[in-house]
């Protein structure tokens, strides 16, 4: 067990009597024979643990999905395995709580890999119809160990048996595991390391999970084509989302905390369409949207105003889309939010066209953020006697930076900031290559309470943000489909509204 604990309930009446116990294992109709069919996705997991397999040889490795949070009480947050896991083990949404992937090495070379993991329960076991967190009564039945063998193609176990497996020659097997993924598991490495009496000193053998978790970080840098396919999905539901969000807007006006509607008719969508949002939404109307993360979505939203949505579906294969667009609420522009937002347009046009192979990522923030200095300087807002070229200085500039403090830029993938355990000069200094997808999403926010900008400036805020595949020749936005520029952001809007009002 390595989910929390939760707080148990001395007045909950389970029924126990032995004759209670037999009347309820009685009288169901058997289960299904049929061999769950093998997912699409286990070619392609098994793949990637093969190219573990080389980099680790003749180690035990330990991946843990991780456990169930308690979110106040007797409750538990929804769960969502580590994506460490979710990349390995091919499972997504349907991931069972204090799962364990081990790799086990194999005397020839090579590994086993082995899913640990509690599955269904008997019908006469107490678990069957007490046990309100795991059990099939009370939160539906979990897969067979038949079931996930079949579904993957790998072996599976019982989770009891996994301390015996840690401790099967671990002194003559070197063991890592991904440490954030479940401290429990963690500390039941390190008692089976210490139980073999390794050489390895703790930091030493804690060195070598960082190296490992580090190395499953960055092998989602370049996608497969099974993940750019569940990315195209993920952005297409954002997409509708975006337009539920857009239909919306009229009622969202007349609700007290309109954030709050925006927000939750993206969620529903998202949790039709997929697994459910891949982060917190922003729904950032009038001066919010100069708050960059504003997940408190308790604002109202009003005629005349922006609105910053940033948000994406999670597929339930956990690959998650994230796109920004800036809405005018009333469906048309001012003519000073048309000039803000064309110049951010100007500068995500720069950034993607940074975008191609043998490029260096950073190379992407320095087209945008040129472009956004440039457009601040023309207009006056950087100190008096401020070149371009001195506030483009990386060590002794940086003034338009007050106006768009945030990146252009990040991986994106099963996690919506992808591969960030990646050391600086392998993420920021690396080169781009076909199969990567990042987000190019610059921005610039006047606060409502900034006084070195224009008045009719403030409170005006402008993400706009895309997810770019890069190509062998170039790069493809994956969410050209989802307009941009303020006369088809018009034009949507109208479109979508007219057709939610026939």
């Amino acid at each position: 067990m390595t989910s929390d604990e939760q707080a148990k309930a001395s007045h909950r009446n389970i029924p126990g009597s032995e004759e209670f116990r037999a009347f309820i294992a009685s009288g169901w109709a058997g289960r299904s024979a049929t061999p769950v069919p093998r997912a699409e996705v286990a070619d392609y997991a098994a793949r990637r643990r093969a190219v573990v397999s080389q980099r680790f040889p003749g180690e035990r490795l330990v991946i843990p999905a991780g456990g169930l949070k308690v979110r106040s009480n007797d409750t538990d947050y929804p769960f969502r395995p580590h994506t460490a896991f979710a990349y390995l083990s091919g499972l997504g949404a349907n991931s069972e709580p204090d799962s364990v992937l081990v790799m086990d090495p194999k005397p020839e070379g090579g590994h086993e890999a082995v899913l640990f993991f509690r599955p269904l329960a008997p019908r006469d076991s107490e678990e069957f119809y007490a046990d309100a967190r795991f059990g099939e009564f009370w939160v539906g039945p979990r897969p067979t160990v038949q079931d996930v063998e079949s579904q993957l193609g790998i072996g599976a176990r019982h989770i009891d048996s996994f301390s015996d497996v840690l401790a099967k020659d671990a002194g003559a097997t070197r063991l890592r595991v991904v440490r954030a993924a479940d401290e429990q598991v963690a500390d039941l490495v390190d008692e089976a390391r210490a139980q073999a009496e390794t050489s390895a000193s703790v930091s030493e053998q804690h060195e070598a999970d960082e190296e490992f978790a580090r190395y499953l970080s960055g092998m989602r840098i370049v996608k497969d084509e099974w993940e750019i396919g569940e990315m195209r999905r993920a952005i297409a539901a954002t997409h509708g989302g975006f337009e539920a969000i857009i239909a919306g807007l009229p009622e969202a006006v007349r609700k007290t905390r309109g954030e709050r509607w925006v927000e939750g008719l993206f969620g529903l969508h998202a949790r039709h369409e997929g697994n459910g949002v891949g982060y917190e939404s922003i729904s950032a109307s009038g001066d919010h949207a100069n708050t960059i993360h504003w997940t408190k979505n308790t604002g109202q939203v009003r005629d005349g105003d922006l609105i910053l949505v940033d948000a994406g579906v999670e597929v339930d294969s956990l690959y998650t889309a994230d796109i920004t667009r800036t809405l005018p609420v009333a469906g048309r522009y001012t003519e000073v939010q048309r000039k803000i937002y064309e110049a951010v347009l100007a500068a995500q046009e720069a950034g993607m066209a940074a975008v191609k192979p043998g490029n260096k990522f950073s190379d992407i923030h320095a087209a945008a953020i040129r472009v956004i200095a440039q457009r601040l300087h023309e207009w006056g807002l950087l100190p008096d006697g401020v070149t371009l070229d001195q506030t483009l200085d990386p060590e002794h500039g940086g003034w338009h930076r007050r106006w768009m403090v945030h990146g252009t830029s990040h991986h994106l993938g099963m996690d919506v900031h992808d591969c960030q355990l990646l050391l600086r000069q392998d993420y920021m200094d690396g080169e781009l290559k076909p199969g990567m997808i990042l987000t190019v999403e610059p921005g610039l926010y006047f606060k409502a309470d900034d006084l070195l900008v224009p008045e009719e400036f403030r409170g005006i805020g402008v993400r706009i943000e895309d997810n770019v595949l890069v190509t062998e020749d170039g790069h493809e936005n994956l969410s050209a489909a989802m307009p941009r520029t303020v006369d088809e952001v018009e034009a949507w809007i109208e479109r979508v509204q007219s057709g939610a009002a026939e």
